[in-house]
């Protein structure tokens, strides 16, 4: 019986189907069978639409789409599909579903894939695990006792179980590379303005957030970049496109690379983290590149987190305000899980003169990372700080908890250090990866190294906005020469 590990990539499956030696529907029902097979172990589909898509791989027009009858799961958070469940982990959406089909969806439609339902993550995306109430945890292929990540840890636990070739994930703090690193896979996040947005939502998390995919292969992930990206005049980031000739297939000269295992915000990273990123720079040292290890840190990395909890709150109470005007009654604090009530009160009380402030500041760290790429085409870090956290290892002690229940009986000074104690621990083990969040630049993690416990890790390469094609260059030089574990 033909079983899905028979392909390697998206790639080789959309080529089986263009060359006729495997249909659209035989892969969709070898993936179903695959998905009921070992979902059950990971937890990490919340929803499916199977009839709809067998039925799709049937009827529909597969004739040189670049993915071709390619089965997937959306991340269940945005990534909206006309008449499909949305819950986004929240419990205030169990029974919604979606108005319209979102531009970045329909991309991936028109490229070929075929949607088979959705992916977990936790309630609203704001954790770098997930852990929604409504949904229970995604286990990690790996280790069932850990978890998968997050924001798009359903996504990440579907490639690495070898359930879907490819996953479309979103980062707005990171949340494509945890889980890539946590699950040993290749998770680009474009730059801003390159995949298509709208048509409800232009600025997710004022530009932080990015939809794009986690994958198995340098190729596929080039693949998707290149069909997915679009110069989209409505959008507020715009982006001239990248070549396919000049900038993703041509030979790279030797870069200039700075590296640094530092926590910039001051915490403690693993002796594997760091083993994991020296690994990397003598790699990429023996592939003829240039590399120079960090003294400073480019950017002030508690500034930088404390004004993206300050976006976070003003842009989640922006949120909760068109729910309620959707809903047609106010938010309480049965309606949402702990953590999300927090922020939604810590939202309630910035006041507007912040919110500019710290949206200038962002400005000034894209500027200063631009001066900071004039001298070095690559910031090379670990991806986390450590592998991948027990289930329950970031719970909240009482006291925590209790003040954060009365988070509305705080000013704003005193909310936003609420917040920060409440994200501590589980900051401490993924520091690395919002700064490029807020600066909109490109940043990859690659699964360079596995622990004695057979635990990935991954390394994150960081270049400056639009250069994808750096970033892609060394990912494939590292493929090639087998430095992926």
């Amino acid at each position: 019986m033909m079983t899905i590990n028979e392909w390697s990539d998206a790639t080789a499956m959309a080529e089986a189907v263009q060359n006729k030696t495997v249909s659209p529907r035989e892969l969709v029902e070898v993936t179903i069978r695959e998905a009921e097979r070992t979902n059950p172990k990971i937890n990490a589909i919340v929803s499916q639409r199977y009839e709809k898509a067998l039925k799709e791989a049937e009827t529909r027009d597969f004739s040189d789409k670049p993915f071709a009858g390619v089965p997937i799961f959306l991340k269940d958070l945005g990534q909206e599909q006309a008449g499909e469940p949305s819950t986004a982990g929240s419990r205030l959406f169990t029974s919604y579903h979606a108005k319209e089909t979102d531009n970045y969806v329909k991309k991936l439609e028109e490229l070929g894939f075929i949607i088979l339902g959705r992916s977990s993550t936790p309630e609203f995306g704001f954790k770098n695990i997930s852990d929604a109430q409504i949904h229970g945890p995604v286990n990690l292929p790996d280790d069932v006792t850990r978890n998968a990540g997050g924001s798009s840890g359903g996504a990440a636990a579907l490639v690495s179980s070898g359930i879907s070739p490819l996953a479309p994930a979103s980062d707005g703090g990171g949340s494509i590379r945890i889980p890539a690193s946590f699950n040993g896979l290749i998770g680009l996040k474009p730059t801003r303005g390159r995949i298509p947005v709208g048509p409800s939502s232009f600025r997710g998390w004022q530009g932080a957030s990015v939809q794009f995919a986690l994958t198995k292969t340098v190729r596929d992930t080039k693949r998707l970049l290149y069909h997915m990206q679009t110069c989209q005049m409505e959008s507020p980031f715009l982006l001239p496109k990248l070549s396919k000739v000049v900038s993703l297939e041509e030979p790279v000269r030797p870069l200039k690379i700075a590296f640094s295992t530092v926590s910039p915000i001051g915490g403690k990273v693993s002796e594997s983290a760091i083993a994991a990123t020296k690994k990397a720079a003598r790699a990429l040292e023996s592939l003829g590149h240039h590399v120079h290890e960090l003294t400073d840190q480019p950017l002030n990395g508690i500034e930088a987190m404390q004004s993206y909890y300050i976006m976070n709150s003003v842009e989640t109470a922006a949120m909760f305000d068109s729910i309620e005007a959707g809903l047609g009654r106010k938010m309480t604090f049965e309606d949402m899980e702990l953590m999300t009530w927090a922020i939604f009160q810590s939202g309630q009380k910035i006041p507007a003169k912040i919110y500019s402030k710290i949206l200038s500041q962002w400005d000034q760290y894209s500027h200063q990372m631009a001066k900071f790429h004039e001298s070095y085409d690559i910031l090379l870090t670990p991806t986390v700080a450590d592998v991948a956290p027990k289930h329950g290892q970031f719970a909240l002690s009482e006291n925590l908890q209790n003040q954060l229940k009365h988070m509305a009986d705080f000013d704003w000074p005193k909310q936003q250090e609420l917040i920060w104690e409440m994200f501590a621990d589980s900051l401490d083990w993924t520091p690395f990866t919002q700064q490029a969040n807020l600066t909109g630049q490109p940043s990859i993690s690659l699964p360079v190294y596995r622990d004695e416990q057979g635990l990935s890790l991954g390394v994150q390469l960081t270049a400056a906005k639009g250069r994808e094609d750096l970033l892609l260059h060394l990912a494939q030089q590292m493929e090639e020469r087998s430095f992926f574990s």
